[in-house]
């Protein structure tokens, strides 16, 4: 019959209340073990309570919660009822009838260690929570440096135990075992960080805009601690009759099932475009795909997109619910392009329309395309006021007059919106910017080199920033 496995507590807990201490002793005899209680509780300075078990499957009823180290006598008879304990598989030398493999003195060495630790292994399969202490003859040394290394904590020898050794011995063990799970435990969050980062930035977008002539960086800030994607997403791809598709968007809210719908809606707004859809058609048909796979009908997400001509002097733009671009030409301050023809956010009403307007970029420009966590940030003395949208075509406008250009005026714009802030922005920031130079374009023989992701931002309570690939940067 099986030995009974015990529900086994998650985390090792090195003290019960009261800093309470209970020993499992597992030993065929333990009249054997003259330590007696008092002198435990005496030694160790706080109530023991010890608990004996005369066989493995007595230990099974035993083994609970509140057991906080286990000694385990190692010269326990296991009986065939143990799962892999006691068999003497692969012992004789010679070629056996059965198998037909050779074993020699190192085989027979090797199969008997495992018999003698036969007991220890059951024990921490059947408490993998709990500290092991190994109980052991005083001349059989290297028996018990292997119960360490298989698993034991710590071992002891039975002609040295006496109450001081063995108190101190339980609590190193439960510390020690605690420090291995609380190691595990780290490890293995670290690795689960590092596969939810790698994850999260190949969601990322790579712009497809291979020989368009255009320049592409972009900014991009989740609000979430310990995040490299939020609820804001982008994306911009060049289709095979050379028009330029640039969007971004704003699911609101900031948490996970936010940011996987905007990796959903971005996935979505790429194959539709590739496949000939834009306009009022594309934004109707990303309506419904947001309705299906939002978690509740109060989710909407607001959506800019804008199609610019082969010739890279006009551009269709439409707006939903979303703040409009911002607009350079070459030698002129950069303004706000329209608002007033924009549709609904998606998502809010049904059967909506979102027109189209026509906008004349001219020969040279650069287009800033931004999520309202860039303009939502606080100024002023207190903090009583937005930045908006005023504010900040002022502030680019300043930095415009500095030279900047490309990923040097997005970082600056980014880094000057958390400075009038006060602090870190609280809503994720997606920024990108398009540009157009003809002098650039006869340079690169019409076409431009191969676009990157863009920079990310980790918020500063956790690891250091990210940085993809560089983009870059668009002339004005």
């Amino acid at each position: 019959m099986p030995v009974p496995v015990p529900q086994q507590r998650s985390a090792i807990a090195a003290e019960t209340s009261h800093g309470d201490l209970t020993l499992l002793v597992i030993e065929d005899d333990p009249a054997g073990t003259t330590i007696t209680v008092p002198e435990l509780s005496a030694a160790a300075g706080t109530r023991v309570r010890v608990r004996t078990a005369r066989n493995l499957t007595e230990a099974a009823r035993l083994l609970t919660d509140d057991v906080d180290c286990i000694l385990l006598d190692l010269a326990l008879p296991v009986t065939g009822t143990v799962p892999g304990a006691g068999t003497g598989a692969g012992t004789s030398t010679g070629t056996g009838p059965e198998t037909g493999v050779v074993t020699g003195p190192e085989e027979e060495q090797l199969s008997a260690r495992a018999d003698e630790l036969a007991a220890l292994t059951h024990v921490l399969r059947l408490a993998p929570h709990h500290a092991v202490l190994a109980l052991t003859a005083e001349d059989d040394t290297e028996l018990a440096a292997e119960a360490v290394r298989v698993g034991a904590q710590d071992y002891l020898f039975r002609g040295e135990l006496d109450a001081r050794v063995l108190s101190r011995a339980i609590r190193y063990a439960v510390e020690r075992k605690r420090a291995d799970i609380a190691q595990h435990q780290l490890t293995e969050s670290r690795l689960r960080a590092q596969e939810n980062a790698r994850l999260e930035r190949g969601l990322l977008p790579t712009p497809l805009l291979d020989g368009s002539g255009l320049s592409f960086a972009a900014r991009y800030r989740p609000g979430r601690s310990r995040a490299l994607l939020g609820g804001d997403f982008y994306d911009v791809v060049r289709t095979p009759d050379g028009t330029v598709h640039a969007m971004i968007g704003d699911v609101c809210g900031h948490g996970p099932d936010e940011a996987a719908l905007g990796v959903e809606l971005r996935i979505a707004w790429r194959a539709l475009t590739l496949a000939g859809l834009c306009g009022d058609d594309l934004l109707a048909t990303l309506q419904q795909v947001l309705e299906h796979e939002r978690q509740s009908e109060e989710i909407f997400a607001t959506l800019c997109t804008v199609d610019i001509a082969p010739d890279g002097r006009q551009a269709g733009l439409c707006l939903a619910g979303h703040p409009a671009p911002l607009l350079a030409r070459h030698g002129r301050p950069a303004r706000l392009l329209p608002y007033e023809d924009g549709g609904p956010a998606l998502g809010l009403l049904p059967r909506a329309r979102w027109p189209r307007r026509q906008v004349e970029l001219g020969g040279a420009w650069s287009l800033m395309l931004y999520t309202d966590g860039l303009i939502e940030g606080r100024v002023g003395t207190g903090g009583s006021e937005r930045l908006g949208q005023d504010g900040m075509a002022a502030m680019v406008n300043s930095r415009l007059e500095q030279g900047l250009t490309g990923d040097e005026l997005l970082e600056a714009a980014v880094s000057e919106v958390r400075e009038l802030n006060g602090g870190e922005l609280t809503d994720d920031v997606a920024v990108l910017l398009l540009g157009r130079d003809p002098e650039r374009i006869r340079r690169w023989g019409g076409s431009a080199p191969r676009s990157h992701p863009a920079s990310v931002d980790r918020p500063p309570s956790s690891s250091p920033p990210v940085r993809a690939a560089g983009a870059h940067r668009p002339p004005l």
